[in-house]
C-alpha cells in the first residue's frame, strides 16, 4: 500500500470561522448549498491502491494513494495533463461540484501553482476537442500563488471573452474543501468557507456546461478525494412544511464522526430560517449511513449525527430544543443498493420529518 507521508504546518486560512462544535457557536457566513441529486460521487474505494480510478480520463497518469495526515483514499495527479471524471448525467442548469484537495508539488514552492479547474460544454467521447480552450465554451480558473484568475471562452465569440480574479493562497500541504455552485451563468467559487469567486456572467449563455475538468503541469502533484457534482437546488421549504419530509445532503460529517463539517453551515441555516418562520413546527432529525462497517456501529454513528445536528440547530441558530427530538436508522433503510460510490452517497443522509 503506497502512503504519502509530510508534515503539515499550521496554518488558518479563513476570513470567517465556525467554530469547534464543543463550543457551540457558528459565526461564519458561508452560503454555499449543494445540489440535491448526487450525479457523481467517488471516494476512490472501488479500486485498488496505485491504480488509477476506472470512473475517470485522463490523458496523464495517476493513482489511488493513501496519505499519513488525512483518513480515506485519495487521487493522486502524478503528471501534467487533464483529469476528468466522467459524469454521464446531466447537470442542468444548476449544478454543485465538490471535493476536497491538498495541494502539493515536485519542487519548494510553498504556494500552489500550475493547476487549472474548467467547466466545459464539450463531450466526454472527445475530451481534446477545442484544444488549449476545449470544448465548445468553457470557463478556466487558475490558481497561480497568492491569486485565482478566471477567464471564459466560446465558439461563438471566437475565442476568449471576460477575465479578472481574486487573491487568495492554496498553500502546499494544506488540506482544501473546494466548492464550485453553478446558476445559469452564475459561477461561484469557495475554498473552505472563503468565497474566492462571485462571476455574475461567468458562464457564457447558450451552452450546457456537462464536463468538470483538472488540467495539471508536471511541476505539481496534488491530491483529491470525496469528488462529488449534483444537480439541483435543494428545495427545502416546500420539502419539509408541504410535504413534510426533507431529505437532504447540505450536512457532512467527518469520517466515521458526528463532527459536522463547516461546510454544512449553510444548510442548516436554511432549515433554521423554514423553523424560526413557522414556530409551530416541530421535527424530527434522522440519520442515515451506507452499509460500510458493522450494523451496530453504524446505527450508533446515526444516532450521534442526529444528535450534532439537533445541537447545532440549538446552540447556533436559537432552535428551542423541545422542537426537535432525534433518531437514527444506521444502515436499515437505504433509498439505493449499496453497490457503488455514488449510490453510497446518496444513503449517507439526514432526514428532518414534520411532526
Amino acid at each position: 500500500m503506497k502512503t504519502i507521508r509530510f508534515l503539515i504546518p499550521a496554518l488558518v486560512l479563513l476570513t470567517t470561522q465556525i467554530h469547534a462544535q464543543d463550543e457551540n457557536a457558528v459565526v461564519s457566513k458561508f452560503d454555499f448549498i449543494p445540489g440535491e441529486k448526487i450525479i457523481f460521487y467517488d471516494d476512490f474505494t472501488s479500486a485498488n491502491i496505485g491504480d488509477f480510478p476506472p470512473s475517470w480520463n485522463t490523458s496523464s497518469s495517476g493513482e489511488i494513494v493513501t496519505i499519513a495526515k488525512y483518513p480515506g483514499r485519495w487521487l493522486q495527479l502524478s503528471k501534467g495533463g487533464f483529469f476528468i471524471p466522467e459524469a454521464t448525467e446531466k447537470f442542468t442548469d444548476n449544478f454543485t461540484v465538490e471535493f476536497d484537495f491538498v495541494p502539493m508539488a515536485t519542487g519548494n514552492s510553498e504556494y500552489m501553482f500550475g493547476i487549472d479547474f474548467l467547466l466545459v460544454s464539450g463531450t466526454l467521447d472527445n475530451p481534446n476537442e477545442g484544444g488549449a480552450i476545449p470544448g465548445k465554451a468553457g470557463t478556466k480558473i487558475t490558481a497561480e500563488y497568492d491569486q485565482v484568475y478566471w477567464t471564459n471562452y466560446s465558439e461563438n465569440d471566437g475565442g476568449y471573452k471576460d477575465k479578472g480574479g481574486g487573491a487568495f493562497q492554496f498553500k502546499i500541504g494544506e488540506k482544501f474543501h473546494i466548492a464550485f455552485w453553478a446558476q445559469k451563468q452564475r459561477l461561484r467559487m469557495y475554498a473552505n468557507q472563503n468565497k474566492i469567486l462571485d462571476l455574475p456572467r461567468g458562464l457564457i449563455a447558450g451552452y450546457t456546461y456537462n464536463i468538470f475538468r483538472i488540467e495539471t503541469t508536471d511541476e505539481v502533484n496534488p491530491i483529491i478525494s470525496n469528488f462529488r457534482i449534483a444537480a439541483g437546488l435543494p428545495d427545502t421549504r416546500n420539502k419539509l412544511l408541504t410535504e413534510g419530509k426533507l431529505v437532504t445532503y447540505g450536512i457532512q460529517f467527518d469520517v466515521n464522526s458526528d463532527k459536522i463539517k463547516p461546510e454544512s453551515y449553510a444548510t442548516l441555516k436554511d432549515i433554521a430560517q423554514i423553523l424560526k418562520d413557522n414556530a409551530s413546527v416541530k421535527i424530527k432529525i434522522v440519520g442515515h449511513t451506507d452499509s460500510d462497517g458493522d450494523d451496530v456501529s453504524n446505527l450508533d454513528l446515526s444516532k450521534r449525527r442526529a444528535a450534532s445536528v439537533k445541537t447545532m440547530l440549538n446552540s447556533s441558530f436559537a432552535i428551542d430544543n423541545s422542537r426537535m427530538e432525534t433518531d437514527g436508522k444506521g444502515e436499515t433503510q437505504p433509498i439505493a443498493p449499496n453497490d457503488n460510490a455514488v449510490n453510497k452517497a446518496k444513503n449517507r443522509r439526514v432526514e428532518f420529518i414534520k411532526q
